[in-house]
C-alpha cells in the first residue's frame, strides 16, 4: 500500500492509546495486587477499594479503545494479534471480568467468607493482566514467530522466554509503586505510611529491572537501531530514568501528587521506549524481517483513516475532559467516615 501521512499519525495515536492505559490503569492494578499485604483490617481493606473505585472502570475506556483502533486502522495486525496470542489474551479478559465483578459484589454480603473470595479474585484479577500485558509487549517488541501469512509458529509457552518474563516482572513492579504511590496520595496514617514504606522497597527493584529491560533489548530486539540512527529520541529513555529518580525524591519531601506523575511519566516513556524502536513495524517477526507487519503493509485505506482520525478529533478531547472531571471530582483522600455513605464499595 502506498505510503501516507494518516498511517503515521494512527501509529502515534496507537501508541499514546496504549501509553495512557498503562499509566491509568496501572495504579488500580497496583492497588489491587497490594490489598493482602497493606490492609491490616476490613476497614483499611474497603479504604483501597475505595481509592481505585471511583476511576477503574473509566480507565478502562482507554483499553477498548486502544483495541478498537488497532481493529480499525491496522485490520490485519488485530487479526494477526489476536489469533497469535489468543490464550493470554483470554486469561486477561476473564481476569479483568474477575476483577470487575469484585469490585461490585464483595460489599453485597458482610460474610468474611464471601469478602475473602472477592478480595482474592481482586488480587488475582490485577496481577495476571499486569504480567500478561507486560509479556505480550515485551513479545512484540522482541518480534513473534509468523510466517509470511501471519500464522504464529509456536504457542504460548513460545511467548515466556527470558525476554518476554522480563517485560512482565517489569510491568507488575511499575504499577505496584504506582499503586502505593497512589495510596500514599488517597489515605492517611498508618495505612499511608505502609504504602509508602511498600513504594520505597519496590522502587528499588523496579529501577534494577527496568536497567535490565535495556540492557536485554540491545541483544535481544531491534530496538535500539531506531535510537542509533535517530539520537533526538534518546531523549525518551532520558525522561523515564529522570521520572525514576524522581519517585522517592518526591515521596520523601511528601509531595504525593508529585511522585505520582512521576510514576506517570516513568510508565509512560518506559513503554513509549520500546513503540519509538518499534517504528514503523507494529508486530516484527522474528523468522524473517521482510514477513514483519508494519503500518504501510497493515494498515486500513487512507480514507478510513482520514474519517478516523476526524472521529478522534472529536471524542478523544471529550474523554480527556470527563477523566479529568471525574479525577478533580475525586481527588480528596479517602476517610473512613466516607465508607459510611452509600456510595462507597
Amino acid at each position: 500500500m502506498e505510503q501516507n501521512i494518516f498511517q503515521f499519525i494512527w501509529f502515534l495515536l496507537w501508541g499514546v492509546l496504549w501509553v495512557v492505559y498503562f499509566m491509568l490503569d496501572g495504579f488500580d492494578f497496583g492497588v489491587g495486587m497490594l490489598l493482602p499485604f497493606i490492609a491490616k483490617n476490613d476497614t483499611e481493606r474497603r479504604i483501597m477499594y475505595n481509592a481505585v473505585g471511583p476511576f477503574w472502570d473509566g480507565n478502562e475506556v482507554w483499553l477498548i479503545t486502544a483495541g478498537g483502533a488497532t481493529f480499525a486502522a491496522f485490520p490485519t495486525t488485530y487479526a494477526v494479534m489476536f489469533s497469535s496470542l489468543y490464550t493470554p489474551l483470554l486469561l486477561i479478559l476473564f481476569a479483568l471480568i474477575v476483577r470487575g465483578v469484585a469490585f461490585e459484589f464483595r460489599g453485597k454480603e458482610e460474610s468474611f467468607l464471601w469478602k475473602t473470595v472477592w478480595d482474592i479474585c481482586l488480587v488475582v484479577g490485577s496481577f495476571v493482566p499486569s504480567l500478561l500485558f507486560g509479556v505480550a509487549f515485551a513479545n512484540f517488541f522482541k518480534g513473534l514467530p509468523i510466517d509470511a501469512n501471519g500464522i504464529m509458529h509456536g504457542n504460548t509457552l513460545t511467548l515466556l522466554n527470558p525476554y518476554g518474563l522480563i517485560g512482565g516482572l517489569l510491568f507488575v513492579l511499575m504499577f505496584v509503586v504506582h499503586g502505593a504511590v497512589w495510596l500514599c496520595v488517597k489515605t492517611n496514617g498508618d495505612l499511608q505510611k505502609r504504602a509508602r514504606k511498600v513504594a520505597e522497597v519496590f522502587w528499588v527493584l523496579e529501577v534494577v529491572l527496568a536497567l535490565v529491560f535495556l540492557v536485554a533489548s540491545a541483544f535481544a530486539t531491534n530496538l535500539w537501531a531506531n535510537y542509533m540512527k535517530y539520537k533526538f529520541l534518546l531523549i525518551i529513555p532520558a525522561i523515564a530514568l529522570v521520572a525514576y529518580f524522581a519517585i522517592p525524591a518526591f515521596l520523601i519531601q511528601g509531595k504525593n501528587w508529585y511522585a505520582w506523575f512521576s510514576s506517570c511519566a516513568a510508565i509512560v516513556f518506559t513503554v513509549a521506549f520500546g513503540l519509538a524502536g518499534l517504528f514503523p513495524r507494529l508486530i516484527p517477526s522474528s523468522l524473517n524481517p521482510e514477513w514483519s507487519l508494519t503500518i504501510y503493509n497493515s494498515s486500513s485505506s487512507p480514507l478510513t483513516l482520514k474519517v478516523m482520525t476526524v472521529v478522534a478529533l472529536i471524542f478523544v478531547p471529550l474523554v480527556i475532559a470527563y477523566q479529568i472531571w471525574a479525577y478533580k471530582l475525586f481527588s480528596e483522600k479517602v476517610r473512613p467516615a466516607f465508607l459510611e455513605s452509600e456510595e462507597a464499595y
